[in-house]
């Protein structure tokens, strides 16, 4: 069975496809990664600026109100205490340098001030912000979604007085979002690509090759084959011109074997029509009717050579027929007619005249040593079986390939006296073999001789109507 997924055409679209979606992928994914540093960068200058105003805000006011500045400032995001020590320890700014800068900016102090920074990265459960009322440590867990990735920012500015203002804040890492516009460029693009793969493959690739392999079938069943368009690109049209090449040289091979048989055929005829007259004349009449028997006989062979050849070039027109009416029709012109089961309606392209001969040599072998020939068909997968089965003793197993060998005879039951020339097999098997199809012999168990004959089928091809 062949599965869709298997064909050229398919799997070139499937893999354009996947790589347009990896790099899409990775194309939104470094674009999502830049808006988030940008928008964690903004989030931490506006941190910034709000801490470096409440510390303006706190130098600039009266003690006594630094408290409720404190409170009011403070947010669920956002958290300011007033302490004698430094809630960062450290002095390294080098993960924190823009937000000190952005600080001493707004504060108007280059260098005099001590300012430190500290960022780091929170996975897991996001725990609210200490020194924060129960109302809003609830609210700042709700707002951080309770277990997401969040970026904390701790700042400890230097107060006059000997104070530090530290400030703790946290802010949710931004999420992936697949834009709306970046989805539509995709979704564009990939149409206009595959469009434009789809015309490439259907006109420039896939149908040559097509093409190529339906030509390569007919010309396997024995039919002509017109020769193929060069189209596609080069190498598509290196492989058409070499199949247009072997099927000219194959035609002239089998012709030139053809004319040299018919032509010696030809030539024969005369001498053994001279050769006959001149066997009249004998006068013992034993001598005479042993030359002419002798004469009868070589003529018999050449026209056996002459109708092997014949089945060898397939020059009758094929047609699709039916193949149980097909089956039945050869029946009623046979002399020794043989039992036909039922079978399922199947078509099959052959050439009737050709394959009628074929099929009844094997038959009238089975009735002539097997004493009946009961004949069965159906189809298995793409290939047409028929079988032809005889009562009689066989034959031996190492000679069930050789007695398709042309002029090879069996020694016993199958014998010169009862046989032909040894052609009739042949001739079946060369029919057969030209249709794209086989022959096979093998002996039955409960006894008798079975003929497998297979043929390609299609369902291709229009059924013809029964009458």
């Amino acid at each position: 069975m062949r599965w869709p997924f298997n064909t050229l055409r398919i799997q070139l679209i499937i893999l354009i496809v996947a790589a347009l979606v990896v790099a899409q992928i990775i194309s939104l994914w470094l674009f999502v990664d830049e808006r988030g540093l940008a928008i964690r960068a903004a989030m931490g200058f506006e941190a910034a600026g709000r801490a470096a105003n409440v510390a303006r805000l706190i130098e600039e006011a009266p003690e006594n109100l630094r408290p409720s500045i404190l409170r009011a400032a403070n947010s669920p995001l956002v958290r300011f205490e007033l302490s004698p020590e430094p809630g960062v320890s450290h002095v390294d700014h080098s993960d924190g340098g823009l937000v000190e800068a952005r600080i001493r900016t707004l504060l108007d102090d280059s260098y005099s001030r001590d300012i430190r920074v500290e960022l780091h990265q929170i996975k897991g459960e996001i725990l609210p912000l200490p020194h924060l009322s129960p109302e809003m440590a609830e609210m700042h867990v709700s707002m951080m979604h309770g277990a997401l990735t969040a970026i904390e920012m701790n700042l400890s500015i230097a107060i006059s007085g000997g104070k530090w203002l530290n400030v703790g804040t946290r802010f949710e890492k931004p999420p992936l979002q697949w834009q709306f516009f970046s989805m539509l460029t995709f979704a564009l693009t990939s149409a206009l690509i595959l469009v434009a793969a789809f015309w490439f493959l259907m006109t420039r690739l896939t149908g040559p090759l097509r093409r190529l392999v339906g030509a390569a079938e007919t010309l396997g069943r024995g039919e002509e084959v017109a020769d193929l368009p060069m189209t596609g690109p080069v190498e598509v049209r290196d492989l058409t011109s070499a199949f247009n090449r072997m099927q000219d040289r194959l035609t002239r091979f089998v012709a030139d074997r053809t004319r040299l048989l018919a032509a010696l055929g030809h030539d024969l005829r005369s001498p053994l029509t001279a050769m006959r007259v001149r066997a009249e004349m004998v006068d013992d009449d034993e001598t005479r009717e042993a030359l002419v028997a002798s004469i009868e006989e070589m003529q018999s062979m050449i026209e056996e050579t002459l109708t092997f050849a014949r089945g060898m070039t397939g020059s009758e027109t094929a047609e699709t027929l039916l193949v149980g009416p097909f089956l039945a029709a050869l029946r009623s012109n046979m002399v020794h007619g043989f039992e036909l089961a039922d079978g399922p309606a199947i078509q099959a392209r052959i050439r009737p005249n050709a394959l009628r001969r074929a099929l009844r040599n094997v038959i009238e072998n089975a009735t002539r040593y097997g004493g009946r020939a009961c004949v069965t068909y159906t189809r298995q997968g793409d290939h047409l079986v028929i079988t032809v089965e005889d009562d009689g003793p066989g034959i031996p197993a190492s000679d069930l390939e050789l007695v398709f060998d042309p002029f090879y005879r069996l020694e016993e039951s199958r014998s010169l006296e009862t046989g032909g020339h040894g052609l009739g097999l042949s001739i079946a098997r060369t029919i057969i073999r030209s249709h794209g199809g086989d022959i096979a012999l093998s002996n039955r168990a409960e006894g008798g001789l079975r003929a497998r004959i297979t043929i390609p089928v299609s369902d291709d091809f229009p059924v013809p109507e029964e009458g």
